[in-house]
């Protein structure tokens, strides 16, 4: 979707603390588009050296570079340290999202012991539950329920049919796509000869400040104690986060990764996609894991983790798959083979000191 909104080089520049050469500042930027497919009134950025050629030929109105790119940018260019950046800057002021257009929907169901501030925005059939808090600013998309005793901070936005169990609080300018439910029970059960019985789960869930929640994420609630998101992580689609697990500061996780319960994952770790965490782990901070890994022990020092099989063509990963299982015989027959080299050298070291 094409944004309405409109900005002139010489506005963006000012905004995005960059530097204009070789344009009009009058000239208008309607939206954002890549190298490749921008034109006149677009902005374009360039942060890949793989894209050089793409650069070279682009017909957008103005690329944000580096200084040292400028010249081989045929437009306008706006400068500045980080391009790629800058652009998520730039991106924000096209967003599609509306603004905040206060007021609530005649079909939406509030206790009359919630609270909203002033300038919150409640849509279509939303209910809000006993002892809720809003804060101002906040936007409640249509179909979503928000349980009893949550609290809800400034600037927060909840897209369409987004769950929040009682007792979840959120931070200031939070993010959660649709489909999202927070708080639903941990997988906690006992277990005897009988079967099992459940283990009722009375913590809550606390998300930090400007975290943004993909589509289809499940938080669970803690079983005693809460699961807590730090503030500034980011959280893909589809992901499963167990009871008492904790996310630090600015952390990100891609989609489809799963975290067992009351692990402890650090500041500024990114996880690849597809990974699973085992429970009762703890991860360093500044711990890079890639995709499809296996995370099954702790992780003490900062750096980067792989267990995931990388693809190959499948003849070859069927030969592969075969040595694989001989691997402990092999090892056995290698093992053998040693001793008995052992076993000859130490007979013909005797043999010479006769």
């Amino acid at each position: 979707m094409v944004s309405t909104a409109r900005y002139t080089l010489g506005d963006l520049a000012q905004r995005l603390g960059a530097t204009l050469q070789g344009g009009d500042p009058k000239a208008g930027i309607v939206t954002l588009a890549t190298l490749n497919s921008a034109g006149p009134g677009e902005l374009s950025f360039f942060a890949n050296p793989r894209y050089l050629r793409q650069l070279q030929h682009t017909s957008a109105e103005a690329v944000l570079v580096r200084p040292e790119q400028v010249g081989h940018c045929p437009v306008a260019a706006l400068i500045v340290d980080d391009p790629y950046f800058t652009f998520a800057k730039a991106s924000q002021l096209f967003d599609w999202r509306s603004p905040v257009s206060p007021g609530v929907d005649s079909t939406a169901v509030i206790a009359d012991s919630a609270r909203l501030a002033s300038g919150v925005e409640i849509g279509p059939y939303v209910v809000i539950g006993e002892n809720v808090e809003i804060a101002s600013g906040v936007s409640v998309g249509a179909g979503t329920v928000i349980g009893r005793d949550c609290q809800i901070g400034t600037g927060c936005r909840l897209e369409a049919h987004v769950t929040l169990y009682p007792n979840v609080t959120l931070g200031e300018q939070v993010l959660i796509h649709s489909g999202a439910v927070l708080g639903s029970d941990g997988f906690g059960f006992a277990r005897n000869q009988q079967g099992w019985e459940k283990i009722c789960q009375l913590g809550g869930v606390v998300i930090g400040d400007r975290v943004e929640i993909g589509a289809g994420v499940t938080i669970d609630r803690g079983a005693l104690d809460d699961t807590r998101i730090e503030a500034g992580v980011k959280l893909d689609n589809q992901i499963q986060i167990a009871h008492n697990v904790i996310v630090g500061r600015d952390s990100a996780i891609a989609g489809c990764t799963a975290v067992a319960g009351s692990t402890k994952i650090g500041e500024r770790c990114t996880i690849a996609g597809m990974t699973g965490i085992t429970g009762h782990l703890e991860i360093a901070d500044d711990t890079h894991v890639t995709a499809m890994s296996l995370v099954s022990k702790s992780i003490t020092r900062p750096g980067a983790y792989s267990s995931g099989t990388g693809l190959e063509p499948h003849q070859q990963w069927k030969r592969n798959v075969v040595r694989f299982r001989q691997l402990d015989d092999l090892a056995r027959r290698v093992r053998r083979i040693e001793q008995a080299v052992e076993q000859i050298s130490t007979e013909g070291q005797n043999n010479d000191g006769r």
